[in-house]
C-alpha cells in the first residue's frame, strides 16, 4: 500500500506524501494554487491595513485640516492621509497656476475659469487616487473566479490518473485508486481554500473603497467651494471652520 493511501486510510492528511505521490501535472497545479494564495493574501493584508488606517484617521484628519489657520498648516495635518493630502495639493496648485498665468494666453487652459480649473484638478486627483486604491482588486477577482477551476483541473487529472492505473493493472483495489482520488479531492479543496478568501476580500474592499471614494468626493466638493470662493463651507452645526481665506495661504 502506498504512503498516500496509508495516510488517507488512517484518517490523516500528509501534504508532503500527496506531493511525493503526484506527477508533474498535479504538482504544477498545486504550485499555481500556492502562487495564487500568496498573491491574494499579500493584497488582502495590504489593503486591510490601508482601509483600516483611512477609515480610522480620515474624520479626525479632515477636522484638523478645516480647523487649521492656513492651507499649508492643514496640508501638514493631512500628510498621514496621502489621498486627501494629494487632492488638497492639486487644488492649491490649480489656484497658484491660475494666479501666476492670469495674464498669459499661451496655455491651453488659459480660457478656463478658476472654478473650472479647480474642478478639473480635483477630478483628475480623485481618478488617480481611486485607481491607486483599487490596484490589486482585479487580481483578487481573477483568483476568486479561476482558482476553483484550477483545483477542478487538478481533480480531473487525479481521477484520470487513477483510472489510468486501474486500466494498466487491471485491478480496481483500494490500493490503486485511493491515492490518486484522495489527491484529486485535495486539489478541489485547495482551489476553494484559495478562492473563498479572495472573493470575500474583494467584496469587502469594494464596499470599503466605495466609502473612501465618497469621502474623497465630499472633501473635493468642500475644497472646490473653498478655493473658488476663498471661504470654507459652514459645518453642519452652522459654525464656519477657522481656515482663513485662500489668499492668506
Amino acid at each position: 500500500m502506498s504512503q498516500t493511501t496509508e495516510t488517507l486510510a488512517s484518517g490523516g492528511l500528509d501534504l508532503a506524501a500527496v506531493w511525493a505521490q503526484g506527477d508533474s501535472i498535479s504538482r504544477g497545479v498545486a504550485a499555481v494554487l500556492l502562487i495564487m494564495s500568496v498573491a491574494s493574501w499579500s493584497i488582502i493584508l495590504g489593503k486591510a491595513w490601508l482601509v483600516w488606517r483611512l477609515r480610522l484617521k480620515t474624520p479626525r484628519a479632515l477636522e484638523a485640516f478645516w480647523d487649521s489657520p492656513t492651507v499649508n498648516d492643514g496640508l501638514e495635518k493631512l500628510s498621514a492621509l496621502r489621498p486627501f493630502h494629494d487632492m488638497a495639493c492639486q487644488g492649491q496648485n490649480a489656484i497658484h497656476h491660475l494666479e501666476s498665468h492670469r495674464q498669459e494666453q499661451s496655455h491651453l487652459d488659459a480660457h478656463l475659469s478658476g472654478s473650472e480649473l479647480v474642478t478639473r484638478a480635483l477630478r483628475n486627483s480623485i481618478a488617480r487616487v481611486s485607481s491607486r486604491l483599487e490596484s490589486g482588486l482585479t487580481l483578487l477577482a481573477s483568483v476568486g473566479s479561476t482558482a476553483p477551476f484550477v483545483g477542478l483541473f487538478g481533480t480531473v487529472w487525479g481521477i484520470y490518473h487513477a483510472l489510468a492505473k486501474i486500466g494498466a493493472t487491471g485491478q480496481s483495489s483500494l490500493d490503486k485508486v485511493a491515492g490518486p482520488v484522495g489527491e484529486a479531492l485535495i486539489m478541489t479543496a485547495a482551489g476553494l481554500f484559495v478562492a473563498i478568501p479572495a472573493v470575500l476580500a474583494y467584496n469587502a474592499f469594494t464596499r470599503s473603497l466605495r466609502m473612501v471614494t465618497a469621502d474623497m468626493e465630499a472633501f473635493a466638493h468642500d475644497l472646490h467651494a473653498y478655493f473658488t470662493t476663498g471661504h470654507p463651507l459652514p459645518t453642519p452645526q452652522g459654525n464656519s471652520s477657522r481656515l482663513r481665506p485662500v489668499e492668506a495661504a
